[in-house]
């Protein structure tokens, strides 16, 4: 008798400390079914010298994104010159581990050499010889990697934060229809491919108002646009869930699909007046904007916390629209945003911290898709 007792409370224990043992669910396994998961993937990481972050990225993710492996300046340096080396690790990464494999991005006005504006002289190239310019690089690219990468981000960033086209090289010298071409011409090199417009802010009305007109007057022309990227680099306050939901609602009306494609939340002081991700922007590193150097303190854990369960929630109630959520790093020592707008600063915008460890704000977006499901 008191060996079956014994036996009995042995295996009960055993069972407690298997069940307590058990890796959490993987954030792709949570949200199997409603969306992709991803990540922006780094040189590091996409050559195999990040083992800690590789190891995050193949059990919680099922599509990435790369850094800047196919940005202009990268991949295509000289007039007649590709480097393609870190760009075929990045897709050779993605096969390995059955990824949903983006492609990032190939017409910005950013990370551009000045080679694709101006000739030998230095002066601006006319239209012709941009377009052409234009079509030769995209039907490279995503010719290279037809059917490997299934979804690009074909024009990045061509508004302004009231709605109207930025002043940027490819408008001045092309016009308006430069935007139209890029995906023309992304399509023809890949007709099975997804294809995005990518821009941040679009929660903020002016801009949103500017993307929807964008994209309704693209799709009457028949322009083949897939998907509108929300970025989503957000802030604890910005943007607001109902914001969030109509920015999501007015796209989805247009007949096309959304991508949450840059996902980051900052915690820490902002240092503008409008919610903005413009890269060019720098602002001097002093104290008061870098409050957490040594450690971001349990209530703000739990306010980042609670901003991603908010944010996920209205993901899932558009879950029919809503097709991939990609977060802009894996941990928080990868984000940007600790050289961006104020070089230096330590941020916590993520859902690992930098040691590779699930922060409270990953188990809150795993009991959003619970919860849901129980529902």
């Amino acid at each position: 008798m008191l060996n079956r007792r014994f036996m009995a409370v042995s295996a009960l224990v055993a069972a407690s400390l298997g069940a307590a043992a058990q890796a959490p669910t993987p954030l792709k396994e949570a949200y199997k079914g409603d969306f992709l998961i991803g990540a922006a993937i780094n040189t590091p990481q996409i050559t195999g010298q990040d083992s800690r972050g590789d190891a995050i990225i193949e059990a919680q993710f099922d599509t990435i994104s790369p850094e800047n492996a196919l940005k202009w300046e990268r991949i295509h340096p000289k007039p007649d010159t590709y480097d393609f080396t870190l760009a075929d690790q990045y897709v050779a990464f993605g096969e390995k581990h059955h990824m949903f494999i983006v492609g990032h991005c190939l017409v910005w006005h950013n990370q551009v050499p000045d080679w694709v504006f101006r000739d030998d002289k230095g002066n601006f190239v006319d239209r012709a010889t941009l377009l052409k310019r234009m079509h030769d690089h995209i039907s490279t690219i995503v010719g290279r990697y037809k059917g490997r990468i299934q979804s690009w981000d074909v024009v990045n960033e061509a508004l302004n934060e009231d709605g109207t086209l930025r002043q940027s090289p490819w408008l001045k010298i092309i016009g308006e229809d430069y935007i139209a071409k890029a995906f023309q011409y992304a399509h023809e090199a890949d007709p099975q491919a997804q294809l995005t417009y990518n821009d941040y802010s679009l929660e903020n009305e002016p801009k949103r108002n500017g993307a929807l007109a964008l994209i309704a007057k693209l799709k009457a022309q028949g322009v083949p646009v897939t998907s509108v990227g929300l970025q989503g680099h957000d802030s604890l306050t910005w943007p607001s869930v109902e914001d969030q939901d109509a920015t999501i609602s007015d796209f989805a009306k247009l007949g096309v699909k959304v991508v949450i494609s840059e996902l980051d939340v900052d915690v820490l002081p902002s240092v503008t007046h409008q919610q903005t991700a413009e890269v060019s922007l720098k602002v001097q590193q002093e104290p008061k904007l870098n409050p957490y150097a040594n450690g971001l303190p349990q209530s703000v854990q739990q306010e980042l916390a609670q901003r991603y369960a908010d944010l996920f929630r209205v993901y899932l109630k558009h879950r029919d629209v809503v097709t991939r959520v990609t977060f802009w790093g894996v941990t928080d020592g990868d984000s940007w945003r600790n050289d961006w707008p104020v070089k230096g600063r330590t941020s916590y915008p993520l859902l690992f911290d930098r040691s590779g460890q699930p922060k409270p704000a990953f188990q809150a977006a795993i009991r959003v898709a619970a919860d849901a499901k129980t529902k």
